[in-house]
């Protein structure tokens, strides 16, 4: 059982940390850095800090792992923290891991949200025994051009602002993976909206309870074998959540790692699996089909999975508690999830 934090209000506290990339800080896009920080000042009434080392540049930041993790160290120290928030993802916060003293994100219980290599600081949560969110990240969602999407918007008053159960996540509206470039005269460029076809059912039927657990699939990979990796009754009776990234990984290698799963009895152990609409919707049919070929090269053709959930690469994003109980209704394509994320 996972501890929840508590709920954000207006007029809290808010830290934002660099546990990979730290691009935050280099100075051709601390522009895209400062927008965040509005939104999160004039969209949810918050006051921002940035931690000590959080904006020295990417360089520093990679040299430096000790220095990340003693952000996060002091940010889950901070009484006056409410919260903590990743400026954006990355490829190595795994060597974070040495630096990382779990007694004081356990005895320090609060927010902590970001996507993608932050994988891996969910799983320092996991491992304190902390419920954190997978969710929207500065560089990205809160600094969106022109303004951030009514739909991420609303996922983020849901989770994190109201103790309330989150309930029925419906389908974004509209989905983008345009990279425009970040520089600054393209901040009142709109990106490229696709409209989004919903979630697909690929098996299964009726309703499955269970436990939120997962994260980015490539970075996953890293923490195996590692005093990361969740423990067994973590995995069992779960909902597996995956997404991938915007390397576009090719679809063989989602099938090896879907068979390390099945190997390590995960997949037989789950009630269910929601993956998120991939990068740009590359590889979007390949990856359906290694799928189902994993899952019936196992005999689970009767877990239900739902496919092309808005978490992860693309935006508008909504955001997944480790731990609360979701449900898929195979029968009616549906996700929600039953409980709060906040006390």
């Amino acid at each position: 059982m996972l501890k929840k934090p508590q709920r954000l209000q207006r007029g809290d506290r808010v830290a934002t940390v660099s546990p990979s990339w730290g691009g935050a800080g280099e100075e051709e896009i601390k522009w895209r850095y400062e927008q965040g920080v509005r939104r999160l000042e004039q969209v949810f009434g918050l006051e921002v800090v940035a931690m000590p080392h959080s904006l020295k540049g990417a360089d520093y930041l990679y040299q430096h792992p000790e220095a990340r993790a003693e952000d996060l160290m002091a940010a889950f120290s901070d009484h006056s923290i409410k919260a903590i928030i990743a400026n954006i993802g990355g490829e190595e916060s795994i060597r974070l891991l040495p630096y990382i003293d779990f007694d004081v994100i356990k005895e320090n219980p609060k927010i902590f949200m970001g996507y993608s290599d932050v994988t891996i600081t969910h799983l320092f949560c996991h491992k304190a025994g902390l419920s954190s969110f997978y969710g929207p990240a500065i560089l990205t969602d809160f600094a969106e051009n022109v303004e951030m999407d009514p739909y991420t918007v609303e996922s983020i008053e849901r989770t994190l602002f109201s103790s309330s159960p989150i309930g029925k996540l419906m389908p974004a509206p509209h989905w983008t993976s345009e990279r425009l470039e970040w520089i600054e005269v393209n901040k009142e460029k709109r990106r490229k909206m696709n409209k989004n076809n919903g979630y697909e059912v690929l098996q299964g039927s009726g309703k499955v309870q269970g436990s939120l657990i997962g994260g980015c699939i490539e970075v996953l990979e890293f923490a195996k074998q590692t005093i990361l990796w969740p423990e067994k009754e973590y995995w069992e009776g779960s909902i597996l959540f995956f997404e991938t990234s915007e390397d576009k990984t090719a679809p063989d290698y989602v099938k090896y790692w879907l068979r390390n799963y099945a190997a390590q009895g995960i997949l037989k152990a789950a009630n269910g699996i929601v993956f998120a609409k991939p990068y740009d919707e590359a590889y979007y049919e390949e990856y359906k089909m290694v799928i189902l070929t994993v899952l019936q090269e196992y005999g689970l053709t009767d877990v239900p999975v739902l496919y092309n959930l808005n978490f992860g690469h693309t935006e508008p994003k909504f955001i997944l508690p480790y731990g609360a109980t979701a449900q898929i209704d195979a029968d009616l394509g549906s996700f929600a999830i039953l409980e709060n994320g906040v006390e």
